[in-house]
């Protein structure tokens, strides 16, 4: 009777052995939603190359997937909602509009981790942001572009009036107004992330204006094909779009999340995973050390002396050693912006993170 009992326990605790060993082989699954398709070689197109980089990294540990074209709003509330119920353990929702979904959504599933791109809520304690101090880039833009102009018009196409977008075109205007105070900055808004058609159209309404240079805050490689296609420069957007415009490209932002989603990633995998916000620009810390979520890639098509200029920029920039919006800085009404009237070195990243103002020297008006 003794022996059976302990052969019992045996066989039990080898069975038990065997389903933890199974629990901890078990997967994790990641999820993605997306706004635009994965081949819009932009926006999404890099986060899905960061979605493969999680797989290579971690192989059969993972299994990845991924809703495309989802839109804001409503639509992203049943997406994220499908995802959680398909039992993912990290869900990454990446552009703005899915901020309040995925608040929404995180409620209802307290054991899925959400972490929503570009946003500023976090309504739960399995709610994360990330995003990227993109505005960077847009400065050294903005100091080519004071240089390159001939016509000193330069056309900007925006996507949606938000705190990422308007960060942009306020860093590159004031940049580009510094280094040469007479060009002036026109702005097209899409109200679209991706449609190749409206930004081409932008641009070529830019360039029949008189623009020589296109800035673009969309997605597709559109406005850059426009630009080589009428023998003028242009600036890349989330992936170097050096190929699509090989005599008109200037450099390109580049985003790179793939560090952050290994790191968020692995953190899920050995439970020290914790709600907080994350904005890593050309380095993780500003100051120069490890590589951040933005990138300057491809300079080309540009005097020498100018190249190394905008490097030294950017290294700067990366060093922490310049800011991109030092004090004093004055609104569209030329009025002194807070921070700096009460004795700030340069804006910061409260003011940053919901800016809804243009500073001096941007025209029109930001759209209702």
């Amino acid at each position: 009777m003794k022996l059976m009992k302990t052969l019992t326990a045996g066989l039990l605790g080898t069975a038990m052995a065997a389903v933890a060993l199974s629990a901890q082989a078990e997967p994790t699954k990641v999820g993605f939603i997306y706004v635009g398709p994965v081949g819009d070689l932009g926006w999404t197109y890099r986060h899905d190359q960061a979605r493969l980089a999680i797989e290579e990294a971690f192989g059969d540990d993972v299994i990845t997937t991924y809703k495309e074209n989802v839109e804001e709003g409503a639509a992203a509330v049943d997406a994220i909602t499908d995802m959680a119920e398909a039992g993912q353990d990290i869900i990454f929702t990446t552009s703005f509009g899915y901020m309040d979904p995925t608040n929404q959504v995180a409620g209802n599933y307290p054991n899925v981790k959400f972490e929503h791109a570009t946003g500023f809520k976090r309504d739960h304690d399995n709610v994360s942001t990330f995003s990227a101090r993109f505005y960077e880039g847009r400065v050294v833009q903005g100091r080519i572009a004071a240089a390159m102009t001939k016509t000193n018009k330069i056309g900007y196409i925006a996507s949606f009036p938000i705190p990422e977008v308007i960060r942009g075109i306020n860093a590159f205007t004031t940049e580009l107004k510094q280094n040469n105070p007479a060009a002036n900055v026109e702005i097209i808004w899409a109200f679209s992330w991706f449609d190749p058609a409206k930004e081409a159209g932008a641009a070529q309404t830019l360039i029949d204006n008189g623009a020589d240079i296109i800035v673009q805050h969309t997605d597709s490689p559109a406005a850059m094909q426009v630009a080589e296609a009428r023998g003028i420069k242009a600036f890349g957007q989330a992936s170097d779009m050096a190929r699509f415009g090989p005599n008109a490209h200037l450099v390109s932002i580049v985003d790179n999340w793939d560090t952050y989603y290994i790191d968020r990633v692995k953190a899920v995998m050995d439970g020290t995973w914790s709600s907080g916000d994350t904005w890593w620009g050309l380095t993780k810390d500003g100051m120069g050390g490890e590589r951040g979520m933005v990138q300057l890639s491809s300079y080309g098509n540009m005097p020498d002396d100018l190249m190394a200029e905008a490097k030294a920029l950017e290294a700067s920039l990366a060093k922490g050693e310049r800011h991109a919006f030092p004090c004093p800085i004055n609104d569209q009404a030329g009025n002194l912006v807070k921070d700096c009237a009460e004795g700030a070195p340069f804006l910061s990243d409260l003011t940053l993170v919901t800016m809804d103002f243009y500073v001096e020297g941007v025209t029109g008006n930001i759209p209702q």
